[in-house]
């Protein structure tokens, strides 16, 4: 994934772990979408910014991100997180592979 900018302008960066995505701005990790992975499916359980990083974008962006990974690793969403869900109220290209 290129880099994107959050609304301050700032770069930020995704990394995927095995039971985690997080993300950095200036190379400080900043946030986190948790994981894991069960018969097929990515369960979404929590997902958190940072306070004194809310309000810039990057739960969306670190999201976004998450699932293109999970729609690229062929696995189902389960978005327990309700960030994650909100997100996919917003964008209903992933509702094909979401299970509720």
């Amino acid at each position: 994934s290129g880099t994107q900018l959050d609304r301050t302008g700032a770069a930020t960066s995704v990394t995927e772990h095995p039971d985690r995505f997080t993300i950095d701005v200036d190379g400080k990790t900043v946030g986190l979408a948790d994981y894991h992975d069960r018969d097929g499916r990515r369960i979404f359980p929590h997902t958190e910014v940072q306070p004194q990083y809310r309000g810039r974008g990057l739960a969306t962006i670190l999201i976004a991100e998450a699932l293109r990974s999970t729609r690229a690793a062929g696995l189902r969403i389960v978005p327990t997180c309700w960030m994650v869900a909100e997100y996919i109220d917003k964008h209903p290209e992933y509702a094909d592979i979401t299970d509720r």
